[in-house]
This record gives structure tokens, C-alpha cells and sequence, in this order.
């Protein structure tokens, strides 16, 4: 083997493992834009059905699916500006290595601590709250709006934030890690037909991040003093503090943690269907 054939090898692989990478991220940030999500799903389901179309000799069918995908492309440019702008400022945004700072088992702890404390103290008293957790994709420009705070996570703190008369009360709290960047942040509401018309500002916004971004989001009702978490566009309403802490657990969990702890759990499974044997 040559060396010229080598370094064709190389730039071959080289280039694919580049084309792949792109496909990675970017399905990520679709997986995490449930617009996008769903746009993609149509798509998906026209390209099938041309396909069978073709299969069946439906000319009329077919011809009527060819103006489609010969315009939807335009057309779906047009409509989905907005999240399709979005994706691409998430992709940039996106660190390659995951966020930031990686949490230790015990900073994952501590967080989940504070937290839950302050989400407690707040709904016994009933105070309004948004608080919203930052994973891969950067909230950064979230963060440049609102009022900077880059302090040192705490109970008192967040409780401090949203006390009734702080002119810090209407707005959401980011967290990066194990932080808190800033207060007073504003999101995009969600216009999703799903969502409840009992729900507010507050959980319309918490939803709105989550469908934007892969972001955690903890609400806390000043009606009724329940409390909400929002991830990957689904709300999930009145949890217990139990429920509350259970949920930021197995949310902050690294992907590797989570696979090994699969991995464990099916070689449990396997012992099991062993020894029963």
C-alpha cells in the first residue's frame, strides 16, 4: 500500500466521521425543538408516502406529492423561520464537550439540596418561582438580558430572588451548573394547543425554554403554591417535593451514568432469569 493510498484512506474517513458528527449535533438540537421534532415527522411521513405511491402507480398522488416536495421546502423555510433560527444559534452555541462544568456526584447532590429547600419554602408560602437549569445547549442569550448574579448556589438565595416586592420576582432564575448566573430572565412563552388555559405566564414560559432547548424548568405556583417541572416540551403538574427531587435526579444524571446503570440493571435481570432457570 501506498502512501498517497493512505492518505486517501484517511481523508475518506476523516470526511465521513465529519458528515456523521454534523448529523449528530444536529439531530440533537432538533430532538430538543419539538416544532422541528414534529416538522421532520411530516416530512418523513410525505417521503413515505411518495415512495408508496410510486410502488402502486397512483398518478395523481403522486404528481400532487411532487408539487409538494418540490415547494415545501420554501415553503417550510417561510414558516418556520423562527425555530429553524433557532436551531442554528443553538448549534452554535452547542459545547462540543457537553456543558461547562461536569457536576460531581456530590456538587449533583448539593444542588439538588438547595433546590428542593427553596422549592419547599416556596410553595408553603406560595411564592411565585421560575427556576431553570441549563444542561448542553447554552442559555446564554437568556443570560445577557437578565440581571447577572453568578453567585454560589443556595436555598436562601433563590428564596431571597423571588420574594414578594424584589424587583427580581417576575422574572427566572439560570442556573449553569451549580450556579446561579442570573435573575430576572425572560423566555419564550408556549403556544402549544396541549397546555392548560388555567396555566399562566410562568408555566407558558417554562415550557417555551424547554421546547427551545434541552433546559430543566421548575415552577412554582402563587395561586395555588403546586409545583410544576418542564422538560423537552411536557409539563409535568402538581409533583410532590418527593417527585420534585426524584425528577432533578434522574434528569442531571451524565448519559454515561444513566447507560452503566442500565447496563447493571440488565445484568441483574439476566442473573435473575438464570437462577430461576
Amino acid at each position: 500500500m501506498t502512501l498517497d493510498s493512505i492518505i486517501t484512506i484517511i481523508k475518506k474517513i476523516a470526511d465521513i466521521s465529519l458528515v456523521w458528527l454534523a448529523i449528530y449535533y444536529i439531530l440533537k438540537n432538533i430532538r430538543n425543538n419539538v416544532k422541528l421534532t414534529l416538522l421532520f415527522k411530516g416530512v418523513a411521513i410525505i417521503l413515505i408516502l411518495k415512495l408508496v405511491s410510486n410502488w402502486l402507480g397512483l398518478a395523481t398522488i403522486g404528481l400532487l406529492l411532487e408539487y409538494v416536495i418540490m415547494w415545501g421546502p420554501l415553503a417550510l423555510i417561510i414558516i418556520f423561520q423562527p425555530e429553524i433560527r433557532n436551531v442554528l444559534e443553538q448549534l452554535g452555541k452547542t459545547q462540543l464537550l457537553g456543558r461547562h462544568k461536569v457536576l460531581t456526584v456530590d456538587e449533583r447532590e448539593r444542588l439538588v439540596y438547595e433546590i428542593v429547600n427553596a422549592v419547599e419554602y416556596l410553595r408553603k408560602a406560595r411564592i411565585g418561582a421560575l427556576i431553570v437549569l441549563e444542561r448542553d445547549i447554552s442559555l446564554a442569550n437568556y443570560i445577557e438580558k437578565a440581571k447577572k448574579v453568578y453567585a454560589d448556589l443556595s436555598s436562601d438565595l433563590l428564596i431571597s430572588i423571588f420574594f414578594p416586592n424584589n424587583p427580581l420576582h417576575d422574572g427566572g432564575v439560570i442556573i449553569q451548573g451549580d450556579r446561579i448566573s442570573c435573575a430576572g430572565a425572560v423566555f419564550p412563552t408556549s403556544n402549544s394547543s396541549k397546555v392548560n388555559k388555567k396555566f399562566g405566564t410562568r408555566h407558558r414560559a417554562a415550557l417555551g425554554i424547554t421546547e427551545e432547548s434541552d433546559a430543566i424548568s421548575i415552577v412554582v405556583s402563587e395561586e395555588t403554591g403546586r409545583v410544576s417541572i418542564a422538560v423537552k416540551g411536557e409539563l409535568f403538574y402538581n409533583l410532590s417535593i418527593d417527585d420534585v427531587r426524584m425528577m432533578l435526579i434522574d434528569e442531571l444524571r451524565p448519559k454515561q451514568e444513566e447507560d452503566y446503570l442500565d447496563e447493571l440493571e440488565e445484568e441483574d435481570i439476566l442473573l435473575k432469569t438464570m437462577e430461576e432457570k
